[in-house]
């Protein structure tokens, strides 16, 4: 088989969206260069698109357009390696699967603990935020919770109170031992986030989850969060005003 039916016959076995590099064709193709040639002409033909130097995906067409792959194949290789969790979705488009805000843009987020400059792939700023904690794929979802929690006053289309009341519903459907991990987590956050957690898990009847969080903040110190006071009861225990 030719490297040209090759290249061809397993871009049409990957699902639309998908995006590959090179790499998924070094097996069988020696000749990088062959390759690039290859893709780039199917790329020109409209047969696939590039997203960024080197990758690739098959677009997905509605009767609106071209749709773009989806944020997590976009950034996927810098996500995991080696089957290793290295990072994970932030930011715009996690606050938006979380039912905080109807927005997305072109900003993906990622959080890592060593960090790097933001830089552009395809139509998207790629920016990074430091995280403190270890990452997993079972504390992924627990970290993309609290960095929400961390970053509330820069949630759009949604005010303070508003955010909050989907944060404790959010809250609400986690397993007791979810809740333990997320205080534990949450030492690592500011303490703004580790008072206003606090505020949620008090007012949801987990008063005795919350100590940990309680022992941690100086109890003289306080956090502006206007109008947090409305939805949550608990805040001014905390010294949010």
């Amino acid at each position: 088989m030719k490297d040209t039916e090759y290249i061809r016959n397993k871009i049409n076995r990957l699902p639309k969206g998908y995006v590959f590099t090179y790499a998924d064709f070094s097996e069988k193709v020696k000749s990088r260069e062959a390759l690039a040639k290859t893709l780039n002409r199917l790329a020109a033909r409209g047969e696939i698109a590039k997203l960024a130097k080197g990758k690739y995906y098959k677009p997905e067409r509605s009767p609106f357009g071209e749709l773009p792959p989806d944020r997590y194949q976009v950034v996927k290789d810098l996500l995991e390696s080696g089957g290793k969790v290295q990072g994970y979705l932030t930011g715009l488009s996690i606050y938006n699967s979380l039912g905080l805000t109807t927005q997305v843009g072109s900003v993906i987020q990622i959080g890592k603990n060593e960090v790097r400059s933001s830089f552009k792939r395809g139509r998207y700023t790629i920016s990074f935020v430091k995280q403190k904690n270890s990452i997993s794929k079972e504390t992924i979802p627990l970290l993309q919770i609290l960095d929400a929690l961390r970053f509330i006053k820069k949630i759009p289309d949604s005010s303070l109170a508003k955010s909050c009341a989907v944060f404790k519903n959010i809250i609400a459907k986690l397993t007791e031992k979810e809740l333990e991990t997320t205080v534990r987590l949450a030492m690592k956050y500011q303490p703004s986030t580790r008072a206003l957690l606090g505020a949620i898990l008090c007012d949801l009847g987990r008063k005795t989850t919350a100590e940990r969080l309680k022992k941690s903040l100086n109890s003289l110190t306080s956090y502006t969060f206007p109008g947090i006071a409305e939805e949550l009861a608990s805040a001014l225990q905390w010294g949010i005003k």
